[in-house]
This record gives C-alpha cells, structure tokens and sequence, in this order.
C-alpha cells in the first residue's frame, strides 16, 4: 500500500506527463523525477495563503528550469489552483498552462523561466529584497525563498554569479533544490562536465546536503536543516531519477533514460498507458485527481489558509504599534512613490549626463527609502557613488543599506533586479558602462517579457569613451537596446523605455521618467565626457518636461526649411550646425531631441507632428548605427552615423575624425538639401 505522500508525487508525475503526451509536446522526465520534492515542499514547508495568493509575505518558489512547467501545473492543480481542462490546454493557444512558465501570482506561479540560468537568480534577488525588507520591518517578515534548479541551470555560466553573491552575503532565507538526475536533453551529463557541484557551492559559502530525493524522510530532513540554517543559503542536492515510475509495454522498469527527457514517452520506450497504471491513474482518464490525494489536500489548503492567518495576526499586532512602519510598508508595496519636486535639484552647468545622473541620485537617496542601487564595481564611474555616499552597502548580516556591490558580473546583476523587482516591496536600479549591457540582454529581455520596473544606469554612452578603445566604445548599443521600444509586451506597452537625455535638465526629468514608469524597464544612456546645457528661453527644466513625450523642439522656428534630429551628446552639435546654416546659408532651422523613439510614436499624431513636421527635410545624427533615427527621418531624410567600430584616441579628436562637429553637420545639411537623394549617410 502506498502512503499518501507517494500517492500524491505518483499523481503529480501522472498529470505531467498526461499533459506532454495530449500535447504531444513538452519534457515528461524531469518532471518525473522531482514530483517528490515539490509534494514535500508545497505540503508542508512553503509558506503561503490558498486565499490570498497575492499576500505578500507569502515565501516564495522561483522556478529555473522552465521545461519542467508541467510539474508546476500538476503540482498546482492539486492546490486547486488549475483546473483539468486548464492540464488538458497545456501549451495550446490562449492556455494558462504555456511550454514554459509565465508570472501568474494568483495561480502560484512567481517567474517567468525558459533561458536556463535566471530563474533562480531571480529568486536570490527576491531573497535580497526580503532580507532588506525584513531589516526595515522586523523579523514578523521572515520569508524564504525556494529555487529549483537542473543540471542545465547549474552550467549555464550566470549561475557563478549568484552562486557567489548569495553565499558572500550569507542569504540563509534562500534555499535551492537542485534536480540531480544525470540526463541532459542531448546528452549525458558525465559527457559534458566532471565537476564536484558541492564543493563549488561549499566554496561560495553554501551549505550543501546530498539526498535521495525520491525518499521523503530525506527530503523533510534537508529542508528542516536548511530552514534552521541562519548563517548560509542552503543548496540540496536531490539525487533523482529521469523518468520515475516509466514502465514499458512489458510492465518493465524504463527509467533514467535520456530519451525520457525533451518528447512524450509514447515516443520513447516507455509505454504510456502501462506507466499511468504504475502511478496509480486510470489510462482512459488520466486528467483526474486520486480520491485520497484530493482530501489530503483539501486539507492541506486548510492548513495552510490557517498558518498564513497566525502570521497576518503577527502583523496586525506589529501594525497597531508602529502605525508609521506600516503605512511606510503599504506605500513601498503599493509602489506609490514619495512626493519628489524634481525642479529642485541642483545641476551644474555643462556637465556629463553621468554627473547629472549622480545628482539626481543624491537627491533621490533621500527620498525613495526602497530604492536598492547596484553597480558592476563602477559605482566611482557611472557615478552611482552619489547614492552610495547617501547609504552603505549590504553585507552579511546587516541588509539596511541600499546599495548592492554586485562585483563584475552584469548578467547576474540584471537577473537579480528582475528578482528584486517580481518580489515587490523596493524599485531595483542597476549601473555599468553602455557597452556592457551586451552581457545584461537575455535579463533585459526578460524583464520586458514580465513587465518589470527596473531602471538601468548605462554611462559611457558612445565613442567618445575615447582612449579606452573599440571595447568600450558602443557603436551598435543602442540600436539594440531601442528594438525593445518597437517590440509591444503581452500587456500592449512598449516593452522598455530607452532614454537618451540631452543634458542635465533631460537628465533630471529622464529620472522623473523613470521612477514613474512603473509597467516596463528603463535605461538610461547618459554620457562620459561634459556636454553643454541646451540654450533656454526660461526655465530649462520646464522646457525639458516636454521630454515626458519621447520628443521636443529644443530650438523652434515658424516654417523650418529643416529639421535636426538626434539625442543625448548629439543634439549639442546640431545646434552648433544650425547656427552656422542660419549665419551662413539664412536657413530656418528646427532642432529637435527624440530621448525615446518609442514613447515620442505612442504622441498623438498632431504632436509629432509640430515637432517634426509633414514635408519638410529632416536630417539626424547619431553616434551609433543610421538605423537609431532612420525611422524619424522618414524615407526623404538623412542620417548621418557611424557604420564601423571605433578607435582609440582623445574624444574631442574622434568627434574630428569621424565628422561630429558642427562644421561637418553644415557641410551634411547643405549637400543634403542640395541633392536630396539618398536615404542615409555613413561614414
């Protein structure tokens, strides 16, 4: 007779790989084989609201290996939380049950994974973010957060980075399950790696613990230990068995296979049929819930519903005492921000868009409490030190602070934002140079794909760099980055906001931007070297709230003959440019800065065109790729860019070399309005 555990991982196995099979898509084995661990975990450790599926001092589970959804789906199912039509639309069209999992808290589901590596990244950002949550408003908070991570997770290089950062900060409320069943899809694993796993954790400062984990006592013991463990993150490393429970047509054993892993097993040797008979299910209706497991589990919602309530009585009391705390606590949940007057900070004159940044930064440092800034060991460069000076960073044991020293590792950086930003409660902000955002897109990405608010610091936005070469100098950056403003997420936004400010006052409304922006993620592109201040006709940062429309006249006139486009460092020279078009050709001249393409296209239409009028000529300039304002120049435009990386040498002798001046802008315009032939210009 099986006991009730096993009944219940037997069922959790059944329904996932009923799943793949109606599908006749999916990755059956993997499932199989961790169907034990979740039942444990959900049963008795995990720590949330059947109710309240939203609460958010629930703990947390952070899945990274998103093939595996059909265990999430099965395991949820049993929780109530999708139904069997919901199991029987698994990867169909319009389905709550997609290939891979997708953020959906009310039905448990807290990340959405597929790239191998993040999602348990994500979840020691959500740890971050709880432990400096729970320094704030006491330890009633006390959260853990669970991973589950493959062997494909533990290779993928980003997971160096989080497994360095969590042990170094000692995140003992994270705890990861890694599914340790020796299959790869392909391959495997002894084919690709012979490394020890445990001691490479036991190196970062992880405490490690080996199970079978098909044997619940094991299981119930390691995570016992590892929700006792007050100084370290624990990793357990759960023995398991691709395909567990697979029987062929011959009622023999098929498991451990690779095979198993990435098909249904009706296409393997394993016998669909005979293997719902192993679990325990009924071949002609495999989409069904084991009378026993469901009354376990009716009252497993009753206890949990019941447990989440003793803790939320904790609350109430913590609540009536520090009335202040909790209001504090509702705004940072909320995300409501505090009241900022942007118009008074103090920018000075003709100064990198970095410095403006830091400004901006300092100023911020005193008001936005759940502000968690973090930098890829260049915090004295892309000049978040201005934040830095305001706080302290985290360490070990002491997670007031509100600065994250991330190491070199911008990938991971990114990750953890996403984490910190899915968990709620703070506003992630993370910094490096412009070029090194090539390391942080499959993040990017990511955080597009879940609609997170996480602003992104990059400074040494283009190829005056200079002397630090064609490494640091990005050419193709921003193009990139701007394909995301083109790209609409699920929810019909744009799925990231690119700024590309001007100057100080831009910068200083970019912020302002960006800390309102609360549907998607923002970067911010912001300069090396000093630019100078946009001439005002009155207040500056008045006439630089326009930006909030993605685009504005900065020098406007009646009837252009044409217009100047660019952003950040690039609009400068234009005006350079006009002058000299004005003085020397009596051309009237319109010059405009676009800071965001993508939210300037959302304007209404008779706003785009004030600013860039029907019919009349329209040059651009950009310090990267044509294609960054081609879009604004229309088909009769030009653009003047680059198409080639860059050089090592002083900036202010790139700018000569490659044409960024306003000299070569007037010789440009000129030819331009002369021949009006081709669509762009490249160096």
């Amino acid at each position: 007779m099986k006991t009730i555990d096993l009944q219940a991982a037997d069922n959790i196995r059944a329904l996932a790989i009923a799943m793949v099979e109606k599908a006749n898509s999916g990755h059956p084995g993997g499932p199989m084989g961790g169907a034990d661990f979740m039942h444990i975990l959900y049963s008795e450790f995990l720590r949330f609201d059947p109710q309240d599926m939203s609460w958010h001092a629930r703990d947390r589970f952070f899945m990274d290996a998103g093939h595996l959804s059909s265990l999430m789906y099965a395991q949820y199912s049993l929780l109530s939380k999708y139904s069997m039509d919901d199991l029987k639309n698994f990867r169909q069209w319009g389905s709550v049950t997609p290939g891979h999992p997708e953020v959906d808290v009310e039905r448990g589901i807290e990340n959405t994974s597929g790239p191998l590596g993040q999602g348990h990244v994500m979840g020691v950002g959500a740890a971050i973010a709880a432990k400096f949550l729970q320094a704030k408003f006491g330890d009633w908070m006390g959260q853990k957060i669970y991973g589950f991570i493959s062997d494909g997770g533990v290779q993928e290089e980003i997971s160096q980075g989080a497994g360095r950062i969590a042990g170094h900060l000692g995140l003992n409320n994270f705890i990861m399950f890694y599914d340790s069943n020796d299959v790869q899809l392909s391959t495997m694993t002894d084919e690709v790696t012979t490394e020890d796993t445990a001691k490479k954790y036991e190196a970062w400062g992880w405490k490690v613990i080996t199970i079978d984990a098909h044997n619940h006592h094991e299981i119930r013991k390691a995570l016992t230990e590892a929700n006792a463990e007050t100084e370290r993150p624990t990793l357990i490393i759960g023995k398991t068995i691709m395909g567990k429970g697979c029987v062929t047509a011959n009622g023999e054993m098929f498991e451990g296979h690779c095979e198993l892993h990435g098909q249904p097993i009706g296409h393997t040797g394993a016998d669909f049929e005979k293997t719902i008979l192993n679990l325990g299910g009924n071949p002609d209706e495999p989409f069904e819930v084991y009378g026993e497991v469901a009354s376990y589990y009716e009252k497993i919602l009753e206890d949990k519903h019941i447990a989440a309530l003793q803790v939320k009585t904790k609350e109430t009391a913590w609540r009536e005492l520090n009335v202040s705390d909790a209001a504090k606590l509702d705004r940072f949940i909320s995300g409501q921000l505090p009241d900022i007057n942007f118009s008074e900070i103090a920018q000075k004159e003709n100064q990198a868009t970095r410095a403006a940044s830091s400004a901006v930064l300092t100023h911020l440092a005193d008001k936005v409490e759940n502000m968690i800034v973090s930098s890829a060991d260049l915090s004295n460069s892309d000049k978040t030190d201005g934040f830095l000076k305001k706080t302290r960073s985290m360490q070990k044991g002491d997670f007031g602070g509100q600065f994250l020293q991330a190491g070199v590792a911008e990938l991971t950086m990114a990750a953890l934002a996403n984490g910190m930003a899915l968990h709620g409660g703070v506003i992630p902000v993370v910094a490096t140079f412009f070029v090194f955002s090539d390391y942080m897109k499959p993040a990017i990405r990511l955080g597009a794909i879940q609609e997170l608010q996480v602003v992104y610091v990059w400074t040494h936005d283009a190829f005056r760099v200079g002397e630090d070469g064609p490494t640091h100098q990005p050419i193709e950056q921003e193009a990139q980055i701007r394909l995301l403003e083109k790209l609409k997420n699920h929810s019909g936004d744009n799925a990231f906001l690119a700024l590309r400010p001007a100057d100080s006052a831009e910068t200083t409304v970019a912020w302002k931007m960006a800390l309102e922006n609360d549907k998607t993620s923002t970067g911010l592109i912001l300069s090396r070297q000093n630019i100078k201040d946009i001439p005002a006709k009155g207040n500056r940062f008045e006439e630089a709230l326009l930006a909030e429309k993605g685009g504005c006249l900065v020098k406007a006139v009646d009837n252009p003959d044409i217009v100047l486009v660019a952003n950040g460092s690039e609009v400068g020279t234009l005006l350079e440019g006009a002058k000299m078009l004005e003085q020397q050709e009596g051309l009237k001249v319109a010059v405009a800065s676009i800071i965001s393409e993508g939210l300037f296209r959302n304007q209404a239409s008779e706003y785009q065109k004030s600013v860039i009028p029907d019919g009349v000529p329209v040059f651009g300039l950009t310090a990267g790729l044509p294609v960054n304002l081609e879009g604004l120049a229309g088909a009769n435009g030009k653009v003047f860019g680059l198409d080639h990386f860059g050089y090592s040498a002083p900036a202010n002798v790139l700018d000569e070399k490659f044409g960024f001046t306003g000299g070569n802008v007037f010789n440009l315009v000129t030819t331009f309005l002369q021949t009006k032939n081709d669509n762009s210009i490249a160096i």
